[in-house]
């Protein structure tokens, strides 16, 4: 988060929902806010419950103890591919204990990330492979962290053989390649940016990704949706994100978030 963003004043809520859905994917630990009271903002309207996500080992560990302190919080444990280079052989053993914990639903945020070269190629794939045995060893489902790197991702699950369950967090592909992740089964999350002006082709890539294969995220504190673009996101501005999905495909609103509730607990388990 920028330091103009953590000056600015924290939006309004918006419009409760109609029926409840979920966040599935942020970062509490970021977040200025103390979970209780997050919690409670997105509850008041429609938020009932929230995936945090780790992205390095203190983050995980962090996310693992949240999720067994509060019952609307789910963990998600993994080293970003960003710091790929800290995966070493005794940090993934903890990752791996940590994926094994009642309260942790998944292994993630996961994935390539080649729009920055913040990490070595060759350790971002050799940690994608080890995260993905995580998953399947754990029985957890798998949060993919894909930013110009489509290819190799999909390419990296198939020879490595996916979980069954594969979420793409902050999907980031076209109309085509929201095809290829609806033939293969893979879940699409959408976020805040799907609502951006310029955001046209995650817009069609939500058109004609099924129903029973979205979710909706914040990537809180980042990626918060029009109209408050810029400014802190958190779990209770799910609404907006929510609603410009059910325009894009044309949906009802509260069947979109019962439809996404029910992705959520075949996703992560029932809460």
């Amino acid at each position: 988060m920028s330091s103009r963003e953590s000056r600015e004043a924290a939006p309004p809520p918006p419009e409760p929902l109609p029926a409840d859905v979920f966040d599935s994917h942020c970062h509490l630990d970021i977040l200025k806010t103390p979970v209780p009271e997050v919690l409670a903002a997105a509850r008041s309207v429609g938020i009932r419950r929230a995936v945090t996500v780790g992205y390095d080992l203190a983050s995980s560990r962090w996310c693992a103890e949240a999720a067994a302190a509060h019952d609307d919080v789910y963990a998600a444990v993994a080293i970003h591919p960003n710091d790929a280079g800290d995966a070493t052989d005794e940090v993934l053993e903890e990752i791996a204990s940590l994926a094994a914990l009642p309260h942790v639903r998944a292994v993630g945020e996961t994935g390539l990330d080649y729009y920055r070269d913040w990490a070595d190629p060759g350790d971002q794939h050799r940690s994608f492979r080890a995260h993905i045995d995580i998953a399947k060893r754990t029985g957890t489902a798998l949060v993919i962290h894909d930013r110009d790197a489509h290819d190799d991702v999909l390419r990296v699950l198939a020879e490595e053989g996916p979980p069954e369950q594969v979420v793409f967090h902050c999907f980031s592909g076209d109309r085509e390649m929201a095809k290829v992740c609806a033939d293969r089964g893979y879940v699409m999350s959408f976020a805040g940016n799907v609502t951006f002006k310029n955001a046209g082709d995650l817009r069609e890539a939500a058109e004609v990704a099924p129903p029973e294969l979205l979710l909706v995220e914040t990537d809180a504190p980042y990626l918060t949706p029009v109209p408050y673009r810029g400014r802190p996101n958190a779990p209770y501005l799910v609404p907006l994100t929510a609603r410009c999905l059910a325009e894009v495909k044309g949906m009802d609103l509260g069947e979109l978030c019962e439809t996404i509730s029910r992705n959520g607990e075949r996703v992560f388990g029932a809460w």
